[in-house]
């Protein structure tokens, strides 16, 4: 380990997290921090949540974080979790575990002292690794060679690792778009495809965390690529992956400075018409907005790149979405014609909520009705036709020409009041 890397390693068990490492790692119990705050400070990556791992039983954990003024939080007593908060901040706190039998996701465990054993019951090498308060690391399966390699890998045998929970086929796929490279461990991708049909037996809503997650990997597109040519990924959005458009969007976010937005990601790989968006959100359980959105990049994004150049069309557009639906829907559209992400009059259309902001519509209702359209639907549809008219005038603000829109829409005949 790096001086700089040892440096961080050590800070980790200071502050917060070394006052409750203390608490519970004297008078003949341990605790030490485990899993992906010790795979990131290995990396150098920032560290996230703090989690850590203890010899002490619940009860005893409890016992003495009250004792030392943090608040105990009983969130999974029955398997051995207590949430600790110290000033504000929550570390999820475990007795070591070892599993007796396990039922799919669910696992009879018994509390040991074997911190061995406990590492064996983990998904991935590099999620296995245990940092003592003295800054010493602990290995027992290899994790540390697998992190110098970029290399995610399951503990023991894949088949029986992702046996104990399905979801592990896509969580090494996510990990392996964030710290793999190349080509993903051969034992593991073989296990995954065996066992892909159990990705069904998952409930929607773990799906769609790890997807989201993986959407926005440093290496989404590769790795998306081979879930594709695995028959893994078009069972899970329920129809065809588009890997051209989620590429090209991937290079978009990049060129213009937008960043990563999981939605319009997954818009890319999976929408092409609204009935997408909809066949989405049953899958995935989307979210109200985020259905919304799928739905609206679906919205006649073909017709876009007819009008890239007509920033007058643009503006327009730009009003009647909103700033975030109208990049959603013009970056889908760029995603999916021969442009390339460096093309200069795409890059003005999606970028135009920079340089220019919609004004709010001028007239109120008061404005026609002391021209004597009667109140009710008659002003409702005025009011309506007074708006598109001055959208298709170019938003003016000169108040003259804003009355002769008023004007022109009460016509020669308006609807007065009875």
């Amino acid at each position: 380990m790096t001086g700089s890397r040892q440096a961080a390693a050590l800070a980790l068990t200071r502050g917060l997290a070394g006052a409750v490492l203390a608490v519970l790692d004297r008078d003949g119990e341990e605790a030490r921090v485990v899993g992906g705050a010790v795979r990131n400070v290995l990396l150098g990556v920032p560290q996230g949540e703090v989690d850590i791992a203890t010899t002490a039983l619940p009860d005893e954990v409890v016992r003495r974080t009250t004792a030392a003024g943090f608040r105990p939080v009983a969130t999974g007593i029955e398997h051995g979790t207590v949430t600790v908060v110290a000033d504000g901040v929550p570390f999820e706190v475990t007795t070591l575990r070892e599993d007796v039998e396990t039922y799919g996701r669910r696992a009879k465990v018994v509390f040991g002292r074997d911190w061995r054993l406990d590492a064996l019951r983990r998904d991935f090498t590099i999620n296995a690794l245990s940092l003592a308060r003295d800054g010493t690391v602990y290995d027992y399966v290899g994790g540390r060679a697998d992190l110098a390699a970029h290399r995610v890998r399951f503990i023991g045998d894949p088949a029986t690792r992702i046996a104990e929970d399905y979801l592990r086929i896509l969580r090494f796929f996510r990990f392996h778009a964030i710290y793999g490279a190349g080509a993903p461990d051969p034992a593991g991708l073989a296990a995954g495809i065996r066992a892909r049909g159990g990705i069904e037996s998952l409930s929607r809503e773990r799906v769609r965390m790890e997807l989201v997650k993986l959407l926005t990997a440093p290496r989404a597109g590769p790795t998306l690529a081979v879930m594709t040519e695995a028959g893994i990924l078009g069972p899970v959005l329920g129809g065809v992956p588009l890997l051209a458009s989620f590429a090209q969007m991937e290079a978009i976010e990049t060129v213009t400075g937008l960043g990563t937005d999981a939605c319009r990601r997954l818009g890319a790989l999976a929408v092409f018409i609204v009935e997408d968006a909809e066949r989405l959100s049953e899958r995935l359980r989307l979210s109200n907005a985020e259905t919304e959105r799928l739905a609206s990049m679906a919205q006649a994004w073909w017709r876009l790149p007819a009008a890239v150049a007509d920033e007058r069309a643009l503006r327009a557009l730009l009003y009647r979405l909103g700033e975030q639906r109208f990049v959603d829907r013009t970056t889908l559209a760029w995603s999916r014609t021969p442009a390339d992400a460096s093309d200069p009059v795409w890059r003005r259309a999606v970028t135009l909520p920079r340089r220019w902001q919609p004004p709010t519509f001028p007239l109120k209702a008061a404005d026609l009705i002391v021209r004597g359209v009667a109140k009710g639907p008659a002003l409702g549809r005025a009011m309506a036709a007074a708006e598109e008219a001055w959208v298709a005038a170019d938003f003016p603000s000169e108040a003259a020409t804003i009355a002769a829109i008023a004007d022109a829409v009460v016509g020669s005949k308006p609807e007065r009041r009875a």
